[in-house]
């Protein structure tokens, strides 16, 4: 399976243009994953030095994509569509969210055991809800003082 990966909100927690915390597990997942044979593809907005420092990251803990921010390496980004050919795209802004890597793994598994899709997996699964926002407006919100 060909899975595109986001990084920024995926792998570790937003901090952009610096490198967040890693989310727990991401790392071992898509470890995981690499050694289970399907081909990574980091996907993400970071360009130049910054995907750069992003793909450095992801190489010194062990996670090897397959290409960045494009279908395979020397892909020529100018002459072809930014689109990736993708089996699944991981990424925190997700309909839904981002799910714990845990069932990200178990339905990457299941599929390709054929015992059900990506999708029936996740929809069977719950996604733990967000978090409330911090900060004046989301005290605003919890009061019911202002509505978005």
């Amino acid at each position: 399976m060909i899975i595109a990966v986001d990084f920024d909100g995926t792998i570790v927690e937003h901090a952009y243009p610096k490198i967040g915390r890693p989310i727990p597990f991401a790392i071992e997942t898509l470890r995981m994953l690499h050694n289970d044979g399907h081909r990574l593809l980091l996907w993400t907005v970071r360009e130049g030095q910054l995907l750069q420092e992003a793909i450095d990251y992801c190489e010194q803990n062990g996670i090897y994509f397959f290409a960045a921010n494009a279908n395979y390496p020397e892909e020529n980004r100018e002459a072809s569509p930014r689109k990736l050919k993708a089996d699944l795209f991981i990424d925190d802004r997700n309909l839904g969210g981002l799910p714990d890597w845990g069932i990200i793994y178990g339905a990457v598994q299941a599929t390709v055991r054929g015992e059900c899709s990506f999708e029936a997996f996740i929809s069977n699964t719950p996604v733990p809800a967000k978090k409330e926002k911090k900060g004046f407006m989301g005290w605003l919100k919890l009061r019911n003082l202002f509505i978005f």
